[in-house]
């Protein structure tokens, strides 16, 4: 997806566990929904997660589905992670790539990549889609590798129960179960599905970490925690969750990789390095990606 990082949540601080609540902010981007949670006025980063868009749910007639032309990145790693719905991925390395539920594609910008990202096999049928959006940050060390991509399928994953709650880990490892996909730095993403009256306390060995409710509704030491909020951890606190309703959460956290600036579809420490990847699209000097002939303009100043 490509959105400049122009979000604007209300942030509210708390004391607890819980350091800074986030609510999500809505984008409508012609027919279809986002709700940023980072980068946030008061809180850029959690680990090296720097964008995490909550896309959908989305209804979409016969005939008609996202159409993300194609954009250039550089300097992240990239996880379109869906609950519904499919998403044709397609990029300049040639990959052509369905994302699916439960799946997942781990797109590595690096010194820059371009990809475009269509409706998929469902185009022609009354479809939904919904899923999470996500950017991590490389560490210093690897912001310039050469662009790379790998498919995850979703039997990969390791999906388990503990406490009652269904939990699969996307990236990084929790609760003795560690994920294939390949992680740049020290990170964690869950999906964990909870009924009503279950219970669950995060991983600890994390520096940082926040938790998402894609729906329905858990408390955290009594403070209630609804759908479309995102809650930043204290560091070094025990999280326990506590679902009141038949939830799915999704947490996310890691070690920080330092600041960074994101301008369009550029992360990089190097305010520098962005001026000349927006030098670089405007020239003609990204990839191309096989089969497309359309391209989203560099975004106005």
């Amino acid at each position: 997806m490509t959105y400049l990082a122009d979000s604007d949540p209300t942030c509210t601080r708390n004391r607890g566990c819980i350091e800074l609540f986030i609510n999500a902010h809505a984008k409508d981007l012609g027919g279809f929904s986002v709700r940023r949670l980072l980068p946030s006025p008061d809180r850029r980063m959690v680990g090296p997660f720097i964008f995490f868009d909550h896309m959908g749910p989305a209804e979409f007639p016969p005939g008609q589905g996202i159409q993300v032309r194609p954009h250039p990145h550089i300097g992240l790693a990239t996880v379109t992670y869906l609950f519904e719905g499919e998403i044709l991925h397609r990029d300049s390395l040639g990959f052509v790539q369905p994302i699916q539920a439960g799946a997942v594609n781990l797109m590595t910008a690096g010194r820059g990549i371009v990809h475009s990202e269509r409706a998929g096999s469902d185009l022609q049928i009354a479809s939904r889609l919904h899923g999470i959006q996500s950017w991590m940050a490389l560490p210093g060390e690897h912001e310039e590798i050469a662009p790379d991509f790998t498919h995850y399928p979703a039997m990969d994953l390791p999906e388990f129960e503990t406490d009652g709650a269904t939990v699969r880990v996307i990236i990084g490892e929790a609760f003795g179960h560690r994920s294939p996909v390949k992680a740049y730095s020290p990170m964690l993403y869950l999906e964990c599905r909870m009924p009503a009256g279950s219970r669950l306390t995060l991983p600890e060995n994390y520096d940082e970490r926040a938790v998402y409710v894609v729906s329905g509704s858990v408390n955290i030491e009594g403070q209630p925690l609804a759908a479309g909020v995102m809650g930043v951890a204290c560091e070094g606190r025990s999280v326990t969750l506590d679902a009141s309703a038949e939830s799915r959460v999704m947490v996310i956290g890691g070690a920080p990789v330092g600041d960074r600036h994101i301008w369009w579809n550029f992360v990089s420490s190097s305010k520098d390095r962005i001026e000349r990847a927006k030098a670089d699209w405007q020239g003609n000097r990204f990839g191309k990606v096989p089969g497309e002939t359309e391209f989203i303009p560099l975004p106005s100043p």
